[in-house]
């Protein structure tokens, strides 16, 4: 992954936060709507996980030293990790201010200027928040990812806050801004709980995902079907970068330099098919009952 394209993206998504934040806060000051209220405070947030993504992401892109011998691309999962919690944390605060309002409700002001501009702000989260879910799938960023579905659960949010004012427009009932409040909190909740699950996931050295895994067993079966055998498959994902071991069974007569050549072979086929992956291969003699004895994980089928 370039990891100066990766903050660009980052740049851009800081950039949107600002001008999100100024147009919500405006519509709030306009109208006095807590809904909209709730939807500056995320605004807030998104400004805030930017701003830990352009770190996460700077720190990510560091190469591999002598004390971080695999690189720094688990960086990348504190990102996701912080975006998470601080999704949370405006959750509560949105659920605080909307139940004070719900027990004593207020008239709405200037509605039409203030939903323009939420509007407005609605609009630039809804373009970046798919510019950078594209961009987190291409270049295989979690904290791209997380970042855009952040701004994509801050549209909805928005959507659902402002058709909450337009039908406190035309029904006068005003407990529906707070009620309205309260469900963007417990779908903000949601929204964080999702991120949680997939940092620690990543934290815990999580296998590759099924479909990645199965283009290995592909490549495999093609050695398979000319008498090479493989075990102790093991996988693992952190950030941008895939890790994977297994163990080569070749006859024993081969020399050292045709085990060598078809470890090679194989690990360029997986690089190709899955960049950004590291390889460590262990060459075997398939006749020798010494190498059916270490620890043996089974490949899916």
């Amino acid at each position: 992954m370039s990891s100066r394209t990766a903050r660009s993206y980052a740049y851009l998504s800081i950039a949107a936060a600002v001008i999100t934040i100024a147009l919500k806060f405006g519509a709030y000051l306009l109208t006095s709507s807590v809904g909209l209220l709730s939807d500056a405070i995320e605004s807030c947030v998104n400004l805030v996980a930017a701003l830990v993504a352009l770190w996460a992401l700077t720190y990510a892109a560091k190469p591999a030293d002598a004390e971080h011998t695999f690189g720094h691309s688990k960086a990348e999962y504190f990102s996701s990790g912080a975006e998470g919690a601080l999704i949370l944390v405006a959750a509560i605060s949105i659920a605080v201010e909307a139940w004070g309002r719900l027990l004593h409700p207020e008239p709405l002001t200037q509605l039409g200027l203030g939903l323009g501009l939420s509007l407005l702000a609605t609009a630039v989260n809804g373009g970046v928040a798919f510019v950078l879910l594209r961009a987190g799938r291409r270049l295989r960023s979690i904290t791209l990812r997380a970042d855009a579905h952040h701004l994509l659960t801050d549209v909805w949010t928005s959507g659902g806050v402002i058709l909450g004012i337009i039908l406190v427009k035309l029904s006068s009932w005003l407990v529906l801004d707070p009620i309205i409040a309260l469900l963007v909190a417990i779908n903000i909740v949601w929204a964080g709980f999702r991120l949680l699950r997939e940092t620690f996931s990543g934290l815990l050295d999580a296998t590759l995902p099924k479909e990645e895994l199965e283009i290995i067993h592909q490549i495999l079966n093609q050695y398979e079907q000319q008498g090479i055998q493989f075990h102790a498959m093991r996988s693992r994902l952190a950030g941008t970068r895939r890790f994977i071991s297994f163990h080569v069974l070749v006859p024993g007569f081969w020399t050292v330099q045709q085990g060598h050549n078809l470890c090679e072979e194989i690990e360029l086929k997986m690089i190709q098919a899955l960049p950004g992956s590291s390889l460590i291969t262990h060459l075997e003699p398939v006749e020798d009952p010494a190498s059916w004895n270490d620890m043996e994980l089974e490949r899916p089928t």
